[in-house]
């Protein structure tokens, strides 16, 4: 666009498997006859002859030759239908009136849904829902897009709330669910990775709303682990305009994780400082924490006496891109404390040590190679240590502030999981009540 701006042509130039998603980001971005061109796709793990072949080829989208297509978007005299437009993103506050099939079918056309059964949100259900909090209704919560590129979109208390009756929330469930919402971290995010965003619940609001932190924690066994979750993913997809494949939504195997995971850390029960004391809060306050990832999932069970092969492998296979978030039944915690863990500090250490590993394997990484390389370049540690390091020198893929412990389960096995995760944020739930 800046280009642009000073008089000098472009043409934005994709893979074909993004057609729909480019259109429909130029046209809510108000240049709808912007210039584009496509290559196949992939252009990753191409040799230079097969890309070369994807310049001298056809655009795979027009069928007309690509080079063809560059020269004349360079060159085409600008005309009317140039002019850009505005994006038109008001929606009416009520629908018309229709039966209750009707309107459940509406929902699913307009993708209002996760295509699980929801409740309708009438005028006097939102309003019960907004007992829930002392917050105006038109109060700005906060913004949301599903990408960087695509403009955030603003909503408000009341619109969280018409969300949360459609997941199954109840009033008492809702100053969870807009702090949830005001972390600012999408549970639709478009990366072509199929990221998942979960959410960890800390403080006293676990007991009121009478959560589950033990057997079946992370499982649809309670009603308000499973409501605030869903109700966060719903809001995040009808909040920030949209999640439709091929247009605002571009994961390529999509994640289950993304219809609802959140679940309180068993705090009573832990060996150490709660989640949200280690980030700063005081034990008493109620929190909960938007997790960006869900990509890759390792698991294990006990703290045996092969327990240091077991999680040097697990802590290996995690991707280097994505900070592990370690999720342990009280038995596996209690495991570690009898092996000399006495805080969860010495235990982020000993696994930031697990994660030693080739440097040629660390940085053969697409989200490496495009975002970290440049970090390293510009001399931000530990990445430029990392760059300047030999093809086989071993070293960290995670740093252990990297790297976030919860204590989670019913201790009827010593179990443990890692999630991956890329963002973490913190929002405080007594200022949503």
């Amino acid at each position: 666009m800046a280009l642009e701006q000073q008089g000098v042509p472009t043409v934005a130039v994709h893979t074909d498997r993004f057609e729909r998603l480019v259109r429909t980001c130029a046209r809510a971005g108000g240049m709808p006859t912007a210039r584009q061109a496509f290559v196949p796709q992939p252009v990753v793990d191409r040799t230079t002859a097969e890309l070369r072949a994807y310049i001298e080829g056809e655009d795979p989208i027009t069928r007309r030759p690509f080079v063809h297509e560059l020269i004349e978007g360079l060159t085409r005299p600008l005309d009317a239908t140039d002019a850009g437009l505005t994006f038109d993103r008001s929606i009416g506050r009520l629908l018309e009136p229709g039966s209750d099939e009707e309107l459940r079918a509406r929902f699913g056309q307009n993708r209002w849904t996760d295509f699980l059964p929801i409740v309708l949100p009438t005028e006097e259900r939102v309003e019960r829902m907004l007992t829930g909090t002392s917050q105006a209704p038109d109060r700005v919560v906060g913004r949301l897009a599903p990408t960087a590129y695509r403009e955030p979109w603003e909503f408000t208390v009341e619109k969280v709330a018409v969300n949360a009756v459609m997941a199954g929330a109840i009033p008492e469930h809702l100053p969870v669910i807009l702090a949830a919402m005001a972390t600012g971290l999408t549970a639709r995010q478009s990366s072509t990775t199929s990221f998942a965003t979960y959410l960890v619940v800390n403080g006293p609001i676990r007991h009121e709303l009478a959560m589950n932190a033990g057997i079946g924690a992370l499982g649809p066994y309670n009603q308000a682990n499973t409501a605030i979750g869903r109700a966060y993913c719903l809001a995040s997809q009808n909040l920030q305009g949209g999640s439709v494949p091929e247009e605002s939504y571009m994961g390529s195997l999509g994640n289950p994780l993304a219809y609802s995971l959140c679940f309180p850390e068993n705090e009573e029960r832990s060996p150490w400082s709660p989640f949200h004391v280690e980030r700063g809060y005081d034990a008493d306050a109620s929190v909960v924490t938007a997790v960006l990832g869900g990509w890759n999932i390792e698991a294990g069970t006990g703290v045996r006496e092969t327990w240091r092969e077991r999680f040097t492998r697990a802590m290996l296979a995690c991707d280097p891109s994505l900070p592990p978030f370690v999720v342990l039944d009280p038995l596996a915690a209690q495991g570690f404390v009898r092996r000399g863990f006495g805080d969860k500090q010495s235990l982020r250490e000993w696994l930031a040590d697990a994660t030693r590993g080739p440097a040629r394997e660390y940085w053969d990484n697409q989200m490496l190679q495009s975002v970290a390389r440049a970090w390293g370049v510009a001399g931000v540690e530990p990445y430029a240590s990392r760059l300047q390091a030999g093809p086989n020198e071993l070293i960290r893929a995670f740093e252990p502030e990297q790297i976030n412990i919860a204590v989670v389960g019913g201790e009827t096995q010593p179990l443990w999981r890692i999630i991956g995760g890329v963002q973490t944020v913190t929002e405080a739930v007594d200022g949503w009540r």
